[in-house]
């Protein structure tokens, strides 16, 4: 078992906030260091409550099952002897209701674009690379979201 750590940090800093005239602006700290800007999605709470530039839970959401199917796919091609030069996703989150009637990232397409050197491998080989490393993806196995992708 592992854990894995992130400090989320807002402040009201003077705003109206019973008014709900305040910023959602805040930062996730990484245990390595890193610092990200994050905000709640201007699709959902308007700017400039929002912070249209900030990282938003959704499109983090969407990142995290895209890193982790490339990582994973990445690791089976190297293995299965294919060099990759480029690895680019074009991937795209749905918020919509779920059967339950809530809103919920019910969809997520990945749409990886892969540069390979050398030895090139046919359409059935990425299939299979890219269903590997969907089965192996942890993030795609901890969510109730379809998780599909589309090879570019």
């Amino acid at each position: 078992m592992s854990e894995y750590y992130a400090k989320v940090d807002w402040q009201r800093n003077e705003q109206n906030f019973l008014g709900r005239k305040y910023s959602r602006g805040h930062q996730w700290h990484f245990e390595g260091g890193v610092t990200v800007p994050a905000s709640s999605s201007p699709h959902i709470v308007p700017v400039p409550m929002s912070v249209a530039e900030n990282v938003d839970p959704e499109e983090a959401f969407v990142a995290s099952i895209s890193s982790c199917h490339m990582l994973f796919f990445l690791d089976f091609a190297s293995r299965a002897g294919l060099t990759v030069n480029r690895y680019t996703d074009q991937a795209v989150g749905v918020l919509a209701k779920n059967p339950a009637g809530r809103l919920a990232m019910t969809k997520v397409t990945l749409r990886p674009n892969i540069v390979f050197e050398g030895k090139k491998p046919g359409k059935e080989q990425i299939g299979h690379l890219h269903h590997q490393a969907h089965e192996a993806c942890f993030i795609a196995n901890s969510v109730l979201s379809k998780v599909q992708v589309e090879p570019q």
